[in-house]
């Protein structure tokens, strides 16, 4: 008889600009059995918005309570918004045999390795810091001083890729989905305890 077998936790993380939420969205149209992590969230539902598919919204007060009582994977402010990914969430998706797949921050990859050391961390890098300004640009979202701090911030995260289980370079985005496909499938291979 086969033994089902929980899921795994996936993390893709990298520099601002990197191709994050784009491989991240290709890998979960052509991977079967892969969940992306929903999040809770204080900032306000946007149009459209699912409550439990987009985030899980809440007060700020009760993200509070909710990170007192330790129930966050990772957690981060930003733009005055509180943003966490749930424990008891991620943990009923993997109990399901489902993989999660969590696209975030590399200081947030860094909270979920701690509670979660069994996480496979995929670094994504762009194929060179010139590429990555040229693409952070082309978002045509930011200043130019603003894109000076995030390629600063990005060296930074690019030294410390070596803390990571994989890096998968976006020079080609079929490619670099191709490969964090490869991934998962070897993780679900793999022999556990």
């Amino acid at each position: 008889m086969k033994r089902k077998r929980n899921g795994n936790l996936i993390v893709v993380t990298g520099p601002s600009g990197v191709g994050k939420g784009t491989v991240v969205t290709k890998l979960l149209a052509i991977v079967p059995g892969l969940t992306k992590s929903v999040s809770v969230t204080t900032r306000s539902m946007r149009q459209g918005e699912v409550e439990g598919v987009d985030y899980f919204f809440c007060s700020d007060q009760e993200f509070l309570e909710m990170h007192s009582s330790n129930k966050f994977l990772e957690w981060a402010e930003y733009a005055g918004n509180y943003y966490g990914t749930p424990k008891e969430w991620v943990k009923e998706q993997l109990q399901k045999g489902e993989d999660v797949i969590l696209e975030i921050e590399v200081q947030g990859a860094l909270q979920v390795l701690k509670q979660a050391p069994n996480a496979v961390l995929i670094f994504l890098s762009p194929p060179s810091i010139p590429e990555l300004r040229s693409r952070l640009k082309g978002r045509a979202t930011e200043s130019a001083a603003s894109v000076e701090l995030r390629l600063a911030k990005a060296r930074i995260e690019i030294r410390d890729k070596g803390l990571f289980h994989y890096e998968v370079v976006n020079d080609n985005i079929e490619e670099a989905v191709n490969n964090l496909m490869h991934i998962v499938y070897a993780e679900r291979c793999r022999i556990k305890d």
